[in-house]
């Protein structure tokens, strides 16, 4: 049995999935900041990450949730979950990753992906990350989109897909609505 690469995202109505926190100093703000998920959400969000067996970042993303996860503390578990998973930082850049239980994937990310789809079971989940993901869609690595679409339109920033990429017809798994006009998507790639 192979993994299933499921990329998570926060998006916008216009697609677009940068800095949803305003960590990243994209001068888009905290664009999911006014919104709540609720309960419904909130469980989803959970079930998610519980369900992954590993977690796959790119750089950007690695060192916004390096820098803030290990010292969250919550009654849910999230954090605990988090910090206690294995996670694969994808860089070119980077030798060494400080997150505990976190390797660096170097070189051709996309043939290394793919072997760590044939190595690991269950799913591996790809929260954020743009770079990571356009880089995995040519390749037909990313099997599940869950989409967390916010009610909201920003205009500019970097989208889920790229101009000029086209991934044919997708399969809807389902459709959730949540508190404040949230609707989340996931799609079969």
């Amino acid at each position: 049995m192979t993994a299933k690469i499921i990329v998570s995202q926060y998006i916008s109505l216009d697609g677009v999935i940068q800095d949803p926190v305003g960590m990243e100093n994209s001068g888009l703000g905290d664009w999911i900041g006014p919104f709540t998920r609720g309960p419904q959400g909130d469980r989803f969000k959970h079930d998610e990450l519980f369900s992954a067996s590993a977690l796959l970042l790119g750089r950007t993303t690695y060192d916004g949730f390096a820098a803030v996860w290990p010292l969250v503390k919550d009654e849910e578990g999230f954090a605990d979950r988090i910090n206690a998973m294995t996670k694969f930082v994808a860089s070119n850049s980077l030798s060494e990753a400080a997150w505990n239980n976190t390797m660096v994937l170097s070189g051709d990310v996309a043939a290394k992906v793919r072997e760590l789809k044939e190595t690991l079971e269950s799913e591996i989940l790809i929260y954020g990350s743009a770079g990571l993901v356009h880089s995995l869609m040519p390749a037909g690595l990313s099997d599940q989109y869950n989409l967390m679409i916010y009610p909201t339109v920003l205009g500019r920033g970097t989208r889920l897909f790229p101009q000029g990429y086209s991934v044919g017809q997708m399969t809807l798994i389902d459709a959730l609505p949540f508190n404040d006009g949230i609707v989340h998507l996931r799609y079969a790639a």
